[in-house]
């Protein structure tokens, strides 16, 4: 998927909401669109696997007439920081971070600032509701322009194979990844075998006009690129 560049008009009103338990096959099928089936096989899915998202920060963003056609969502991780020699403990500590992404924008609906505008906003929630630090893995050429950069990241890892250049953190607390090291983890709230078994059948219904339809691609066709983890 191609991300939008600030410098565009928008070509289309949308509106930034929290995601509603109806938007998951909508949602679903959007990133299917946009970032391919084989999504779930990157690193990022290691850290949301089993989880439910940080409360609070889950957005979408709908067109005029309703469509779900953007999503960002953001998961609890901690870090690993060190201790002071003259501290006298024999462990590190944690802190507390979150895991941006996957955000993503419907094919149809690129150059509406849909993706700047979801990005902002989860931004803006995580840090009034009291959360140090961001981290995700992108292109720092786009994350940079939010306050996104390698600096702090240069002794984490991902659970699994990632591109170093690409794991970036925003700290919204200064110095709340300072030291910090380590493979990322996830700290989450872990998702009911019944909130599972619900999701899956929302996602692949057997009678539901309606859902087969919230399913549906749209009519144009781009093929799916590089997309924030």
């Amino acid at each position: 998927m191609e991300l939008v560049q600030d410098n565009l008009p928008p070509a289309a009103a949308f509106e930034i909401t929290a995601e509603a338990p109806a938007d998951i096959v909508a949602r679903e099928a959007l990133l299917d669109r946009a970032m391919g089936v084989n999504r779930k096989r990157k690193s990022s899915e290691k850290l949301r696997r089993g989880r439910l998202p940080a409360e609070g920060l889950v957005f979408v963003a709908r067109d005029a007439v309703g469509r779900l056609v953007g999503t960002v969502r953001l998961w609890d991780v901690a870090v690993k920081l060190p201790i002071s020699p003259s501290s006298g403990e024999t462990g590190g500590g944690n802190a507390a971070a979150l895991l941006l992404g996957p955000l993503a924008v419907d094919p149809c609906a690129k150059s509406a600032g849909i993706g700047s505008a979801l990005m902002r906003h989860a931004i803006a929630e995580a840090r009034r509701l009291g959360h140090g630090a961001i981290v995700l893995v992108g292109d720092e050429a786009y994350y940079g322009r939010f306050g996104f950069s390698s600096a702090a990241t240069g002794r984490l890892a991902m659970p699994g194979p990632f591109e170093k250049h690409r794991l970036l953190a925003l700290e919204l607390e200064p110095g709340a990844l300072a030291g910090a090291e380590g493979v990322i983890v996830a700290t989450g709230r872990a998702a009911a075998r019944l909130r599972r078994a619900a999701f899956d059948q929302s996602r692949y219904p057997r009678s539901s006009t309606a859902a087969r339809t919230a399913t549906s691609p749209p009519t144009c066709r781009r093929r799916p690129s590089a997309c924030p983890a």
